[in-house]
């Protein structure tokens, strides 16, 4: 499976703006329009963007624990209700976590894709003082968790792999082993 690309990532934003804004509408006319009901919306974006993540991800292991680990934070923040300002935060340091898990493998891209999460929390304040919207403050942080993609694969990633073969390390080093004896034995 190849990586996600940007143009991706954009229409991840624009499907993310679109439900979230349709979303907190209808939960808060639901609600007789009374406010918190940016809690769900935030959660329900969250396990959207998650799903997303671990479905393009190339490595397979451990994406049914990372989603359980996931949902057992989200369940165990809902409980805490902190303040949303905090839980906002928290999910996204829960998102960048699973990202760079499943997608970076240097502490450098790491610490890349954390600055991109901040940039992306900046630009979603930036957006709601400026607008007053929700579908542009959503839109304007999916946008730029879309510039992930940019971020170069650590050391590990690069090195080329070895081409696969019919024998295993074992027969491969035996087989080595036996041409050394056989020089060694000639040069004698």
């Amino acid at each position: 499976m190849t990586r996600p690309t940007f143009v991706e990532g954009v229409g991840v934003a624009l499907a993310a703006s679109l439900s979230g804004s349709a979303a907190y509408t209808a939960l808060s006319a639901a609600a007789g329009g009374g406010g918190g009901m940016l809690r769900p919306v935030v959660v329900g974006l969250a396990l959207g963007y998650l799903v997303y993540l671990l479905a393009r991800t190339p490595v397979r292991a451990g994406r049914v624990t990372a989603f359980i680990a996931w949902c057992l934070a989200a369940a165990g923040l809902w409980l805490a209700a902190p303040p949303l300002a905090l839980d906002l935060l928290l999910h996204v340091a829960m998102l960048w976590l699973i990202r760079t898990l499943f997608f970076h493998s240097s502490l450098v891209s790491a610490l890349a894709d954390l600055t991109l999460s901040l940039l992306a929390l900046a630009a979603v304040i930036w957006a709601l003082v400026q607008t007053g919207s929700l579908l542009l403050g959503i839109w304007c942080f999916f946008l730029v968790q879309a510039g992930f993609v940019a971020i170069p694969p650590g050391p590990a990633a690069r090195r080329p792999r070895r081409e696969p073969s019919h024998e295993d390390d074992f027969e491969h080093a035996h087989r080595i082993a036996k041409s050394a004896l056989r020089k060694h034995a000639s040069s004698l």
